[in-house]
């Protein structure tokens, strides 16, 4: 079975069937059983019962579902020497249900499984020019990726449930499935499961940049409830964390950072408009301004012999001054526009996320300069900008980890053994 859809917020204002309830209280004991370290003490039946304020017979009830479905597992302790049977500690399972993150890049794709714990159990990344390429190419070719990640998580025990695609695009709330516009890859109006090879493994589309938010907020150790979260690539693209719930707007289509105007009459972006952000702070434009790859057509610049983020950290951190200007000039052009995020969301935090968080030594001085400039009608501290500690994996990991989200939710998604 594959599980799909995004949560919605309306649930309706009717009392809660029993189907309902139980469906909660499976969350709940699987919730308490995945929050417990295992490394401190068994947890036992009675353990959970304790902790989620329901019966003992209710949490035996709702244990044996959930050890029938696959989602947790109990086996005897070791003997203390007191009088009685040995105790029973219960876990969630290392093999079993597990969900499949995919990414589709500007110049590469990237496949992740992630175990009902969350953890990444298969990590698989292929360098790849997509851009210009049709997009059933593409997906033929993220299709045959996420093949082979899910034979070797078979290998590993493990059963996808779910799969969901990181894209560097719009994706609207309706239609479902659809990628409205991608224009680094130059996608318009592209429906995933049309070009995949079997629809009923189709992955279900979302903006990458809201799937590398989401990743931070489940796996930081100190997460924030509100905050702005924002990387890049060949584009830049930002992504709205409020009380902890990502905000798509009334479309699905908020979070362009990258097409703020920071010099309204300045360079003409390739969206019609002049002056947005990814033309000073996006990738090319950073490359360009360190003297990396040509400022217009023509054949590839140095930065195409590897990784372009790698080697503009590399003369960075060797001092070299074209690079270091261009980074400063980047900064800049992003505090601008984080500092009207600030005034306009009032976050706890804000987050630089993909290659930001690799350029991130170089960046963030320019960055704080110009908020701590133009922020003042609110306190903001220095501290409240930080990378992340996802980097580039942000989005394939935040997809892979949707799926694990949503059982956890609801644990009924899994089939019943």
């Amino acid at each position: 079975m594959t599980v799909v859809g995004r949560a919605r917020n309306g649930q309706g204002n009717g009392p809660a069937s029993q189907q309902d309830m139980r469906r909660r209280n499976l969350s709940v004991v699987l919730g308490a059983v995945a929050g417990h370290n295992p490394l401190t003490r068994p947890l036992s039946r009675a353990d959970v019962a304790v902790r989620v304020g329901l019966t003992r017979a209710a949490v035996s009830s709702l244990v044996d579902e959930l050890i029938g479905r696959g989602a947790l597992t109990e086996a005897e302790t070791a003997p203390d020497g007191r009088v009685g049977r040995p105790g029973r500690a219960l876990s969630v399972r290392d093999q079993g249900p597990a969900g499949l993150g995919l990414e589709i890049g500007v110049t590469h794709l990237a496949a992740c499984v992630v175990d009902l714990r969350g953890e990444p159990r298969v990590w698989r990344r292929m360098e790849r020019a997509n851009a210009g390429r049709p997009a059933g190419e593409v997906l033929a070719a993220t299709a045959g990726l996420a093949a082979e990640a899910e034979a070797e998580a078979r290998g590993l025990g493990l059963s996808v449930e779910g799969r969901v695609l990181a894209v560097p695009g719009v994706v609207p709330n309706e239609p479902a499935g659809r990628v409205e516009r991608a224009p680094n890859l130059g996608w318009h109006s592209v429906g995933v499961a049309d070009h995949w090879p079997d629809r009923d493994t189709a992955p279900e589309p979302e903006n990458e940049a809201n799937l590398g938010a989401l990743a931070e907020y489940w796996n930081a150790e100190q997460a924030v409830e509100t905050f702005v979260h924002v990387s890049a690539d060949a584009g830049i693209g930002a992504a709205l964390v409020i009380d902890g719930q990502v905000f798509r707007g009334a479309r699905g289509f908020a979070g362009e950072l990258g097409h703020i105007p920071v010099h309204p009459d300045g360079i003409g972006c390739a969206c019609g408009a002049r002056g947005c952000l990814e033309q000073y702070a996006g990738q090319a434009a950073v490359l360009r301004e360190a003297g990396l790859t040509p400022p217009g057509p023509g054949p590839a610049g140095p930065a195409a012999a590897g990784d372009p983020v790698a080697l503009l950290a590399e003369r960075a951190g060797a001092g070299h001054a074209p690079t270091l200007a261009a980074l400063d000039r980047a900064g800049r052009a992003l505090g601008l526009a984080l500092a009207s995020a600030v005034e306009l969301i009032d976050p706890d935090g804000l987050v630089l996320g993909g290659t930001y968080a690799e350029l991130a030594e170089w960046l963030l001085p320019s960055v704080r300069a110009e908020l701590a400039e133009r922020v003042t009608v609110r306190p903001w501290a220095p501290e409240a900008l930080r990378p992340s500690a996802l980097g580039r994996r942000g989005p394939v990991l935040g997809a892979a980890q949707t799926t694990i989200r949503r059982i956890m939710a609801d644990p009924t998604l899994l089939p019943a053994g």
